[in-house]
């Protein structure tokens, strides 16, 4: 007895369009600015002049963004004077900021300009935004646990970190720090990473939600996962790493077009959006190109 096989049907039936649960957040991500004293440059840019531009074209396209988060690197030396410009940069951005740190800052002169962004001396944040709880991770090395430049997460941040992703309870984590926890493939910029890598990795596998990690540091827009856990990390608004994998130093940069970062939240998990800013404000319409 042969079988009669409606395909057109078959196709209907398995391929009816679904509605993806929409992404309800929006978070502008900025890191590694780098500030300097007023006039110093490096590689003959100006920082200051380089994170303006980010923000204003940040801010003005994305007038909807929640919060702005600042992954540290904030300046280049810690001097008070490198954050009270910092300060004078963000006195006009309209949404929350929430600021942590990374090697090139200085906690104390950090706290004395901002010390409403400090928390038992550490620049940790947990927000809500599009469902997904977002926890921004300190991850400053205070006494030497880590090499120069190398990042550390102590008892006292791990424990804080415990209590927030309990309190997730599941929930979708996006996870944003400075140091990645995880080898990039720049053989310098590894060797300067989280210094105790497991102590962030054991407790994001353990966790029984999604996780997304968002990085600085490397200032390189990468993407990609390290033991099932999804991460980015962001350009730097200023200079960059070069695409120099094998080479063991860390002070490499060169002049490619600075980024900011745009992640969007939804009750499912993040998207990590990459805007070359000063290449989006010379484009065009041209609706040939579409």
């Amino acid at each position: 007895m042969g079988c009669a096989w409606d395909v057109h049907a078959l196709c209907i039936l398995d391929f009816q369009p679904k509605t993806l649960p929409a992404m309800t957040g929006k978070l502008l991500v900025l890191t590694d600015l780098h500030l300097t004293d007023p006039g110093q440059t490096i590689i003959g840019l100006d920082p200051a002049a380089r994170s303006r531009a980010a923000l204003s074209h940040a801010i003005r396209t994305h007038p909807d963004a929640d919060a702005l988060l600042l992954l540290g690197d904030l300046t280049h030396h810690g001097r008070p004077g490198q954050y009270s410009g910092l300060a004078a940069l963000l006195s006009d951005i309209p949404c929350p900021v929430f600021a942590t740190l990374g090697n090139h800052d200085d906690a104390t002169a950090f706290g004395a300009e901002f010390p409403d962004q400090m928390t038992d001396g550490f620049a940790c944040h947990a927000l809500q935004n599009g469902g997904m709880r977002v926890l921004l991770l300190d991850t400053l090395d205070r006494d030497g646990s880590a090499p120069r430049h190398g990042g550390w997460l102590c008892n006292q941040r791990l424990d804080w970190l415990d209590g927030e992703m309990a309190a997730a309870d599941g929930a979708p984590l996006l996870i944003a720090c400075h140091h990645p926890p995880f080898a990039t493939g720049f053989a310098g910029m590894d060797g300067i990473g989280l210094a105790n890598p497991r102590a962030l990795l054991d407790r994001l596998q353990a966790y029984r939600g999604p996780v997304q990690l968002l990085c600085g540091h490397v200032h390189r827009t990468i993407s990609g996962a390290v033991e099932g856990i999804a991460f980015t990390t962001l350009k730097s608004p200023c200079h960059q790493m070069p695409m120099a994998l094998s080479a063991k130093t860390t002070a490499l940069s060169v002049d490619e077009p600075g980024a900011y970062g745009i992640a969007l939240t939804g009750p499912t998990g993040a998207v990590i959006h990459s805007e070359d800013f000063a290449v989006a404000m010379a484009g065009s319409h041209d609706p040939d190109s579409a």
